[in-house]
Protein backbone atom coordinates (compact mmCIF):
# COMPACT_ATOMS: atom_id res chain seq x y z
CA UNK A 1 0.00 0.00 0.00
CA UNK A 2 2.93 2.35 0.51
CA UNK A 3 3.41 2.85 -3.25
CA UNK A 4 -0.32 3.61 -3.71
CA UNK A 5 -0.26 6.10 -0.83
CA UNK A 6 2.69 7.91 -2.36
CA UNK A 7 1.01 8.12 -5.77
CA UNK A 8 -2.15 9.45 -4.12
CA UNK A 9 -0.12 12.22 -2.47
CA UNK A 10 1.48 13.01 -5.82
CA UNK A 11 -1.97 13.26 -7.38
CA UNK A 12 -3.15 15.72 -4.72
CA UNK A 13 -0.15 17.94 -5.49
CA UNK A 14 -1.20 18.44 -9.11
CA UNK A 15 -3.95 21.03 -8.40
CA UNK A 16 -1.64 22.86 -5.97
CA UNK A 17 1.03 23.01 -8.66
CA UNK A 18 -1.41 24.41 -11.22
CA UNK A 19 -2.74 27.02 -8.79
CA UNK A 20 0.78 28.13 -7.83
CA UNK A 21 1.74 28.56 -11.50
CA UNK A 22 -1.33 30.66 -12.35
CA UNK A 23 -1.16 32.79 -9.21
CA UNK A 24 2.55 33.49 -9.67
CA UNK A 25 2.04 34.47 -13.31
CA UNK A 26 -0.65 36.94 -12.24
CA UNK A 27 1.58 38.45 -9.56
CA UNK A 28 4.52 38.79 -11.96
CA UNK A 29 2.46 40.27 -14.80
CA UNK A 30 4.01 43.59 -15.99
CA UNK A 31 0.70 45.43 -15.40
CA UNK A 32 0.36 44.25 -11.80
CA UNK A 33 1.11 47.26 -9.53
CA UNK A 34 2.09 44.89 -6.68
CA UNK A 35 4.71 43.16 -8.81
CA UNK A 36 7.80 44.85 -7.33
CA UNK A 37 6.41 45.53 -3.86
CA UNK A 38 7.88 43.82 -0.82
CA UNK A 39 4.81 41.64 -0.12
CA UNK A 40 4.36 40.98 -3.84
CA UNK A 41 7.91 39.66 -4.21
CA UNK A 42 7.59 37.44 -1.13
CA UNK A 43 4.25 36.03 -2.23
CA UNK A 44 5.48 35.39 -5.78
CA UNK A 45 8.61 33.72 -4.38
CA UNK A 46 6.51 31.52 -2.11
CA UNK A 47 4.34 30.49 -5.04
CA UNK A 48 7.42 29.73 -7.14
CA UNK A 49 8.74 27.63 -4.24
CA UNK A 50 5.46 25.65 -4.12
CA UNK A 51 5.50 25.33 -7.91
CA UNK A 52 8.97 23.78 -7.86
CA UNK A 53 8.26 21.51 -4.89
CA UNK A 54 5.02 20.12 -6.37
CA UNK A 55 6.24 19.79 -9.97
CA UNK A 56 6.71 16.41 -11.68
CA UNK A 57 10.07 14.68 -11.18
CA UNK A 58 10.33 13.06 -14.59
CA UNK A 59 13.57 11.77 -16.08
CA UNK A 60 15.74 14.72 -17.20
CA UNK A 61 17.18 14.98 -20.68
CA UNK A 62 20.91 14.47 -21.19
CA UNK A 63 20.92 17.75 -23.10
CA UNK A 64 24.41 17.28 -24.53
CA UNK A 65 24.13 18.91 -27.95
CA UNK A 66 27.64 20.37 -28.24
CA UNK A 67 30.92 20.61 -26.35
CA UNK A 68 33.83 23.01 -26.53
CA UNK A 69 37.36 21.79 -27.33
CA UNK A 70 40.22 24.30 -27.47
CA UNK A 71 37.79 27.18 -27.82
CA UNK A 72 35.83 25.63 -30.69
CA UNK A 73 32.32 24.25 -30.46
CA UNK A 74 31.73 20.72 -31.75
CA UNK A 75 28.33 19.16 -32.33
CA UNK A 76 27.49 15.99 -30.37
CA UNK A 77 25.59 13.15 -32.03
CA UNK A 78 23.50 10.83 -29.83
CA UNK A 79 22.07 7.44 -30.74
CA UNK A 80 20.93 4.17 -29.16
CA UNK A 81 23.20 1.41 -30.47
CA UNK A 82 21.81 -1.51 -28.46
CA UNK A 83 18.94 -2.14 -26.11
CA UNK A 84 17.27 -4.73 -23.92
CA UNK A 85 14.03 -4.41 -21.92
CA UNK A 86 16.14 -3.19 -18.98
CA UNK A 87 18.76 -0.96 -20.59
CA UNK A 88 19.50 1.26 -23.58
CA UNK A 89 23.15 1.54 -24.62
CA UNK A 90 23.38 5.17 -25.63
CA UNK A 91 26.28 6.48 -27.71
CA UNK A 92 27.62 10.03 -27.52
CA UNK A 93 30.12 11.05 -30.19
CA UNK A 94 31.22 14.07 -32.19
CA UNK A 95 30.07 14.61 -35.75
CA UNK A 96 32.37 13.41 -38.51
CA UNK A 97 33.69 16.88 -39.36
CA UNK A 98 34.80 17.43 -35.76
CA UNK A 99 36.45 14.00 -35.53
CA UNK A 100 38.46 14.63 -38.69
CA UNK A 101 39.65 17.98 -37.33
CA UNK A 102 40.97 16.59 -34.03
CA UNK A 103 44.63 15.51 -33.76
CA UNK A 104 44.25 12.23 -31.83
CA UNK A 105 42.12 9.13 -32.47
CA UNK A 106 39.00 8.71 -30.36
CA UNK A 107 38.88 6.21 -27.50
CA UNK A 108 35.76 3.99 -27.29
CA UNK A 109 34.62 3.97 -23.64
CA UNK A 110 31.82 2.00 -22.01
CA UNK A 111 30.63 4.18 -19.12
CA UNK A 112 28.64 1.97 -16.75
CA UNK A 113 26.11 4.06 -14.88
CA UNK A 114 24.86 3.02 -11.45
CA UNK A 115 21.42 1.51 -10.98
CA UNK A 116 21.04 3.06 -7.56
CA UNK A 117 18.16 5.48 -7.74
CA UNK A 118 19.22 8.27 -10.05
CA UNK A 119 19.05 8.10 -13.82
CA UNK A 120 22.15 7.89 -16.01
CA UNK A 121 21.68 11.62 -16.68
CA UNK A 122 23.45 12.13 -13.34
CA UNK A 123 26.66 11.38 -15.30
CA UNK A 124 26.09 14.30 -17.68
CA UNK A 125 29.27 16.08 -16.55
CA UNK A 126 31.25 12.83 -16.79
CA UNK A 127 30.11 12.30 -20.38
CA UNK A 128 30.79 15.87 -21.50
CA UNK A 129 34.37 15.82 -20.23
CA UNK A 130 35.15 12.40 -21.68
CA UNK A 131 33.78 13.51 -25.05
CA UNK A 132 36.84 15.67 -25.63
CA UNK A 133 38.81 12.47 -26.29
CA UNK A 134 36.32 9.60 -26.34
CA UNK A 135 33.26 8.14 -27.96
CA UNK A 136 31.17 7.42 -24.89
CA UNK A 137 28.71 4.53 -24.61
CA UNK A 138 26.46 4.87 -21.54
CA UNK A 139 24.25 2.25 -19.90
CA UNK A 140 20.95 4.10 -19.62
CA UNK A 141 19.00 1.81 -17.28
CA UNK A 142 15.20 1.69 -17.65
CA UNK A 143 12.91 2.58 -14.73
CA UNK A 144 11.69 -0.78 -13.42
CA UNK A 145 8.12 0.48 -13.04
CA UNK A 146 7.97 0.87 -16.84
CA UNK A 147 9.09 -2.71 -17.63
CA UNK A 148 6.19 -5.15 -18.09
CA UNK A 149 6.08 -7.92 -15.50
CA UNK A 150 6.04 -10.66 -18.15
CA UNK A 151 9.53 -9.67 -19.34
CA UNK A 152 11.00 -11.42 -16.33
CA UNK A 153 13.17 -10.57 -13.35
CA UNK A 154 16.45 -8.68 -13.25
CA UNK A 155 19.09 -9.63 -10.67
CA UNK A 156 22.74 -8.89 -10.06
CA UNK A 157 23.78 -11.60 -12.53
CA UNK A 158 21.57 -9.92 -15.15
CA UNK A 159 23.41 -6.65 -14.56
CA UNK A 160 26.79 -8.38 -14.88
CA UNK A 161 25.65 -10.12 -18.07
CA UNK A 162 24.62 -6.76 -19.56
CA UNK A 163 28.08 -5.33 -18.91
CA UNK A 164 29.81 -8.40 -20.33
CA UNK A 165 27.63 -8.49 -23.44
CA UNK A 166 28.06 -4.76 -24.09
CA UNK A 167 31.85 -5.14 -23.81
CA UNK A 168 31.76 -7.97 -26.35
CA UNK A 169 29.48 -6.03 -28.69
CA UNK A 170 31.57 -2.84 -28.54
CA UNK A 171 34.85 -4.73 -28.99
CA UNK A 172 33.52 -6.46 -32.07
CA UNK A 173 32.47 -3.08 -33.50
CA UNK A 174 35.41 -0.90 -32.41
CA UNK A 175 38.35 -3.10 -31.46
CA UNK A 176 40.02 -2.12 -28.20
CA UNK A 177 37.51 -0.77 -25.64
CA UNK A 178 37.87 0.85 -22.21
CA UNK A 179 35.34 0.43 -19.40
CA UNK A 180 34.64 2.95 -16.62
CA UNK A 181 32.42 2.13 -13.62
CA UNK A 182 31.02 4.97 -11.52
CA UNK A 183 30.25 3.99 -7.92
CA UNK A 184 27.80 1.10 -7.47
CA UNK A 185 28.62 -0.86 -10.70
CA UNK A 186 32.26 -1.37 -9.67
CA UNK A 187 31.75 -4.91 -8.32
CA UNK A 188 29.64 -5.88 -11.36
CA UNK A 189 32.19 -4.51 -13.82
CA UNK A 190 35.09 -6.21 -12.03
CA UNK A 191 33.09 -9.46 -12.15
CA UNK A 192 32.25 -9.08 -15.86
CA UNK A 193 35.89 -8.43 -16.77
CA UNK A 194 36.95 -11.41 -14.64
CA UNK A 195 34.45 -13.62 -16.48
CA UNK A 196 35.91 -12.57 -19.84
CA UNK A 197 39.45 -13.12 -18.56
CA UNK A 198 38.68 -16.58 -17.21
CA UNK A 199 37.21 -17.51 -20.58
CA UNK A 200 40.32 -16.08 -22.28
CA UNK A 201 37.93 -14.03 -24.41
CA UNK A 202 39.53 -11.62 -26.91
CA UNK A 203 36.92 -9.01 -25.99
CA UNK A 204 38.49 -8.24 -22.61
CA UNK A 205 38.74 -4.43 -22.32
CA UNK A 206 42.04 -2.60 -22.74
CA UNK A 207 41.53 -0.85 -19.40
CA UNK A 208 39.12 -0.89 -16.47
CA UNK A 209 38.56 2.16 -14.26
CA UNK A 210 36.66 1.87 -10.98
CA UNK A 211 35.57 5.17 -9.41
CA UNK A 212 34.27 5.40 -5.83
CA UNK A 213 33.16 1.75 -5.87
CA UNK A 214 32.41 -0.60 -2.93
CA UNK A 215 34.81 -3.38 -3.90
CA UNK A 216 35.48 -4.02 -0.20
CA UNK A 217 32.84 -2.15 1.85
CA UNK A 218 34.43 -3.35 5.10
CA UNK A 219 37.19 -0.75 4.71
CA UNK A 220 36.52 2.73 6.11
CA UNK A 221 32.80 1.92 6.39
CA UNK A 222 30.44 4.82 5.75
CA UNK A 223 26.89 5.41 6.99
CA UNK A 224 25.33 3.56 4.00
CA UNK A 225 27.76 0.65 4.49
CA UNK A 226 26.89 0.37 8.18
CA UNK A 227 23.18 0.65 7.50
CA UNK A 228 23.36 -2.22 5.00
CA UNK A 229 25.43 -4.43 7.31
CA UNK A 230 23.30 -3.76 10.41
CA UNK A 231 20.02 -4.81 8.81
CA UNK A 232 19.15 -8.31 7.69
CA UNK A 233 18.12 -9.21 4.17
CA UNK A 234 14.68 -10.08 5.53
CA UNK A 235 14.40 -6.56 6.98
CA UNK A 236 15.20 -4.99 3.58
CA UNK A 237 12.73 -7.31 1.87
CA UNK A 238 9.97 -6.43 4.32
CA UNK A 239 10.54 -2.68 4.62
CA UNK A 240 12.01 -1.53 1.31
CA UNK A 241 10.27 -3.60 -1.36
CA UNK A 242 6.93 -2.61 -2.89
CA UNK A 243 4.82 -3.84 -5.79
CA UNK A 244 4.29 -1.50 -8.74
CA UNK A 245 0.59 -0.48 -8.82
CA UNK A 246 -1.75 -0.95 -11.76
CA UNK A 247 -1.35 2.58 -13.12
CA UNK A 248 2.12 1.76 -14.49
CA UNK A 249 3.27 -0.52 -17.29
CA UNK A 250 5.33 -2.60 -14.87
CA UNK A 251 2.31 -3.38 -12.67
CA UNK A 252 2.96 -6.37 -10.42
CA UNK A 253 6.76 -6.06 -10.54
CA UNK A 254 8.52 -6.00 -7.16
CA UNK A 255 10.78 -2.96 -6.83
CA UNK A 256 12.75 -0.79 -4.46
CA UNK A 257 10.82 2.44 -5.20
CA UNK A 258 12.60 5.61 -6.20
CA UNK A 259 10.77 7.70 -3.60
CA UNK A 260 12.17 5.51 -0.79
CA UNK A 261 15.65 5.83 -2.26
CA UNK A 262 15.28 9.62 -2.41
CA UNK A 263 14.17 9.68 1.22
CA UNK A 264 17.30 7.72 2.11
CA UNK A 265 19.54 10.13 0.19
CA UNK A 266 18.01 13.13 1.96
CA UNK A 267 18.19 11.53 5.42
CA UNK A 268 21.93 11.10 5.03
CA UNK A 269 22.30 14.88 5.38
CA UNK A 270 18.92 16.56 5.99
CA UNK A 271 20.39 19.82 7.30
CA UNK A 272 22.27 20.44 4.05
CA UNK A 273 19.11 20.03 1.98
CA UNK A 274 17.08 22.18 4.38
CA UNK A 275 19.64 24.96 4.13
CA UNK A 276 19.73 24.65 0.34
CA UNK A 277 15.97 25.19 0.11
CA UNK A 278 16.06 28.11 2.58
CA UNK A 279 18.70 29.76 0.42
CA UNK A 280 16.61 28.99 -2.67
CA UNK A 281 13.71 30.97 -1.21
CA UNK A 282 16.00 33.86 -0.26
CA UNK A 283 17.44 33.91 -3.78
CA UNK A 284 13.92 33.96 -5.23
CA UNK A 285 13.03 37.00 -3.12
CA UNK A 286 16.28 38.85 -3.88
CA UNK A 287 16.11 38.06 -7.61
CA UNK A 288 19.37 36.12 -7.70
CA UNK A 289 18.44 34.35 -10.93
CA UNK A 290 21.75 32.52 -11.42
CA UNK A 291 21.54 30.90 -7.98
CA UNK A 292 17.86 30.04 -8.51
CA UNK A 293 18.64 28.40 -11.84
CA UNK A 294 21.55 26.43 -10.33
CA UNK A 295 19.35 25.15 -7.49
CA UNK A 296 16.54 24.11 -9.81
CA UNK A 297 18.94 22.40 -12.21
CA UNK A 298 20.58 20.40 -9.42
CA UNK A 299 17.42 19.37 -7.59
CA UNK A 300 15.50 18.60 -10.78
CA UNK A 301 18.18 15.95 -11.35
CA UNK A 302 18.52 14.95 -7.70
CA UNK A 303 14.78 14.48 -7.16
CA UNK A 304 14.30 12.48 -10.37
CA UNK A 305 14.65 8.88 -9.23
CA UNK A 306 13.77 5.51 -10.72
CA UNK A 307 12.51 2.25 -9.28
CA UNK A 308 15.08 -0.52 -8.94
CA UNK A 309 14.24 -4.21 -9.56
CA UNK A 310 13.84 -5.92 -6.19
CA UNK A 311 15.99 -8.94 -7.08
CA UNK A 312 18.89 -6.72 -8.13
CA UNK A 313 18.61 -4.58 -5.00
CA UNK A 314 18.40 -7.47 -2.53
CA UNK A 315 21.17 -9.48 -4.21
CA UNK A 316 23.43 -6.42 -4.19
CA UNK A 317 22.78 -5.89 -0.47
CA UNK A 318 23.55 -9.56 0.19
CA UNK A 319 26.55 -10.22 -2.03
CA UNK A 320 28.26 -6.83 -2.15
CA UNK A 321 27.61 -5.49 1.35
CA UNK A 322 26.70 -8.40 3.65
CA UNK A 323 29.13 -10.95 2.24
CA UNK A 324 31.72 -8.58 0.71
CA UNK A 325 31.86 -11.44 -1.79
CA UNK A 326 34.48 -10.02 -4.16
CA UNK A 327 36.91 -9.12 -1.37
CA UNK A 328 36.50 -12.52 0.32
CA UNK A 329 36.87 -14.51 -2.91
CA UNK A 330 33.26 -15.72 -2.91
CA UNK A 331 31.79 -13.73 -5.78
CA UNK A 332 29.94 -15.82 -8.34
CA UNK A 333 28.38 -15.33 -11.75
CA UNK A 334 25.67 -17.80 -12.65
CA UNK A 335 26.84 -20.15 -9.89
CA UNK A 336 30.49 -20.12 -11.00
CA UNK A 337 33.10 -18.48 -8.80
CA UNK A 338 34.99 -15.62 -10.39
CA UNK A 339 38.67 -14.83 -9.87
CA UNK A 340 39.91 -11.24 -10.45
CA UNK A 341 43.48 -12.61 -10.42
CA UNK A 342 42.71 -14.13 -13.85
CA UNK A 343 42.73 -10.63 -15.38
CA UNK A 344 46.09 -10.14 -17.07
CA UNK A 345 45.61 -8.05 -20.24
CA UNK A 346 43.37 -5.32 -18.86
CA UNK A 347 45.01 -2.30 -17.22
CA UNK A 348 43.46 -1.18 -13.91
CA UNK A 349 42.88 2.33 -12.56
CA UNK A 350 41.12 2.93 -9.23
CA UNK A 351 39.99 6.42 -8.23
CA UNK A 352 38.82 7.59 -4.80
CA UNK A 353 37.87 10.85 -3.13
CA UNK A 354 39.31 11.59 0.30
CA UNK A 355 35.93 12.86 1.58
CA UNK A 356 33.74 10.22 -0.05
CA UNK A 357 30.84 9.53 2.35
CA UNK A 358 29.34 6.75 0.19
CA UNK A 359 32.35 4.53 -0.61
CA UNK A 360 35.05 5.15 1.97
CA UNK A 361 38.77 5.46 1.30
CA UNK A 362 40.30 2.07 0.52
CA UNK A 363 37.11 0.40 -0.69
CA UNK A 364 37.90 0.94 -4.37
CA UNK A 365 41.66 0.52 -3.98
CA UNK A 366 40.96 -3.02 -2.74
CA UNK A 367 40.68 -4.04 -6.41
CA UNK A 368 44.42 -3.46 -6.75
CA UNK A 369 45.11 -6.27 -4.27
CA UNK A 370 42.64 -8.63 -5.94
CA UNK A 371 43.88 -8.17 -9.52
CA UNK A 372 47.29 -9.69 -8.91
CA UNK A 373 47.54 -11.00 -12.48
CA UNK A 374 47.81 -7.47 -13.86
CA UNK A 375 51.44 -6.28 -14.02
CA UNK A 376 52.22 -3.40 -11.67
CA UNK A 377 53.14 -1.28 -14.68
CA UNK A 378 49.49 -1.49 -15.76
CA UNK A 379 47.97 -0.64 -12.37
CA UNK A 380 47.44 2.84 -10.89
CA UNK A 381 45.55 4.27 -7.94
CA UNK A 382 44.46 7.90 -7.62
CA UNK A 383 43.30 9.42 -4.31
CA UNK A 384 42.13 13.03 -4.59
CA UNK A 385 42.30 15.11 -1.42
CA UNK A 386 39.27 17.19 -0.52
CA UNK A 387 37.00 15.43 -3.04
CA UNK A 388 33.67 13.92 -2.05
CA UNK A 389 31.70 11.16 -3.72
CA UNK A 390 30.11 13.21 -6.49
CA UNK A 391 33.31 15.20 -7.00
CA UNK A 392 35.00 12.03 -8.26
CA UNK A 393 32.95 12.14 -11.46
CA UNK A 394 31.51 15.66 -11.71
CA UNK A 395 32.48 19.24 -11.02
CA UNK A 396 35.67 21.27 -11.41
CA UNK A 397 38.07 18.77 -9.81
CA UNK A 398 36.74 16.02 -12.08
CA UNK A 399 37.11 18.14 -15.21
CA UNK A 400 40.51 19.66 -14.42
CA UNK A 401 42.34 16.95 -12.47
CA UNK A 402 40.71 13.52 -12.50
CA UNK A 403 39.53 13.30 -16.13
CA UNK A 404 42.94 14.26 -17.63
CA UNK A 405 44.59 11.56 -15.48
CA UNK A 406 42.01 8.99 -16.60
CA UNK A 407 42.28 9.87 -20.30
CA UNK A 408 46.09 9.75 -20.16
CA UNK A 409 45.88 6.31 -18.52
CA UNK A 410 43.52 5.01 -21.18
CA UNK A 411 45.66 6.34 -24.03
CA UNK A 412 48.76 4.75 -22.52
CA UNK A 413 47.12 1.34 -22.25
CA UNK A 414 45.03 1.42 -25.42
Amino acid sequence: MLYQMYESLQATAVPAHGYAVMARQCLEHPFNPWRNSFPGRHLASGLKFIEFMTGPNSKPEFGIDAIEIDGKEHRVVTSVVSHTPFCELRKFSLDLASVNALPQPRLPVLLVAPMSGHHATLLRDTIKRLLTDCDVYVTDWVDARDIPFELGSFGLDSYIAHVRDFLVELHDANGSVHVVAVCQPGPAVLTAVSVLAQANAPQAPASMTLMGSPIDPRRSPTAPNNFARNHSLAWFNHNMICTVPMMFEGAGRRVYPGFLQLAGFINMNPTRHQNAYMKYYQDLVSGNDDAVEAHEFFYSEYNAVMDMPADFYLQTIDRVFHQAAIATGNMTFRHRRIDPAAITRTALLTIEGEKDDISGVGQTEAAQELCTGIPKSKRKHLLKDGVGHYGVFSGRRWREEIAPFLITFMRKHG
